[in-house]
């Protein structure tokens, strides 16, 4: 897709297009940044604004700013993954990049191009290239041929190699803001209720939330708002004990143990939202900007040290979920704390 549909990162796209326009973009990339941001498709709205037929302007932007049509054959065969002057490398079976797929993408940047202006060479999960393979990319990345660049696209560029890494230009992707997450599971056909709770808890990773679903995280979300809404304004032991039941994984076992650890992240992402309200920080920080209401309410019972305090029991409670505590008691003791 173009770069314009692309949803967040929206600066560096800008400088990427520029650069693309005026020539200036440098022959060995690495875009860097946690997995399921955008990165790789990104890389491959680059290859579209290079080999585009009908390049268009940008909206509001300067005459030098353009991007993929998206519409051409160019643009629709590369989205395809099917133009000869574009190819997208991933790992193998096995998990990892083997030689052969390496030293093939640079035989292949060696030549002309077959049809396009570019040669475009994208390597998916980049850090699963080992040893050898990521030595023989020393050469090429250093002397690139003039019509061809590569794009190192991964989630850990502190595993490649120092050599490769000093002959790219990183770029830096990051999380996106839970709006823009929330939006692009809209797109996915999602309802904005599930899309914002999966947003909420997707650590600003769209591709981790389409990866997990959505049903799960909303039924997280919407008993974590339970549990603080009943526990609000009532110090009644077996009152809140009766909340706690209402959390998903509140009981026994290695599936409860999964479906709490939502429970308590969802919790954790509300009171977080509650401290930021009462700072009065920005809406378009909230990762649950659609419970603002709910979350106003609850603000007459939860002042500033006791959304301190939650979220530290909370942060307790996982701990002890990781060290293998049981649910049951851990949803417990979280009610009667905070």
């Amino acid at each position: 897709m173009p770069f314009r549909d692309i949803t967040g990162h929206q600066r560096i796209l800008g400088l990427i297009a520029r650069a693309a326009v005026r020539g200036s973009l440098p022959p060995s990339l690495i875009f860097a940044g946690p997995e399921g941001v955008g990165k790789r498709m990104a890389a491959v709205s680059l290859a579209q604004l290079l080999n585009c037929l009908s390049p268009i302007a940008v909206a509001n932007s300067s005459a030098e700013s353009l991007d993929a049509c998206g519409v051409c054959s160019s643009c629709r065969r590369i989205a395809r993954g099917m133009h000869p002057d574009v190819k997208v490398i991933v790992p193998e079976a096995s998990g990892s990049i083997k030689v052969e797929q390496i030293r093939d993408a640079i035989a292949s940047a060696g030549y002309r191009p077959f049809e396009g202006r570019r040669r475009v060479t994208i390597i998916d999960d980049a850090d699963q290239i080992y040893g050898q393979s990521q030595d023989s990319l020393l050469k090429t990345l250093e002397e690139p041929s003039p019509a061809s660049i590569f794009v190192l696209v991964t989630a850990r560029p502190e595993l490649l190699l120092q050599t490769v890494r000093s002959r790219c230009q990183r770029l830096r992707f990051g999380r996106l803001v839970p709006g823009d997450v929330a939006a692009v599971l809209v797109k996915h056909e999602y309802t904005e209720e599930d899309a914002h709770a999966a947003a909420a808890l997707s650590d600003g990773s769209p591709g981790r939330a389409l990866e997990e679903g959505t049903e799960a995280f909303a039924e997280a979300r919407g008993a974590a708002l339970h549990l603080l809404q009943s526990v609000a304004t009532t110090e009644a032991p077996g009152a809140r004990l009766q909340s706690a039941l209402a959390l998903p994984g509140a009981g026994r076992g290695k599936a409860d143990r999964v479906a709490l650890g939502q429970s308590l992240l969802a919790l954790s992402s509300i009171l977080r939202d509650l401290g930021a309200l009462m700072s009065r920080a920005d809406e378009r920080s909230l990762a649950n900007a659609d419970l603002k209401k709910p979350l106003e309410s609850l603000l007459r019972a939860y002042d500033g040290e006791r959304v301190i305090s939650a979220f530290g029991h909370v942060d307790r409670a996982l701990d002890a979920l990781d060290r293998n505590a049981s649910p049951k008691i851990v949803a417990d003791w979280l009610a009667l704390q905070i």
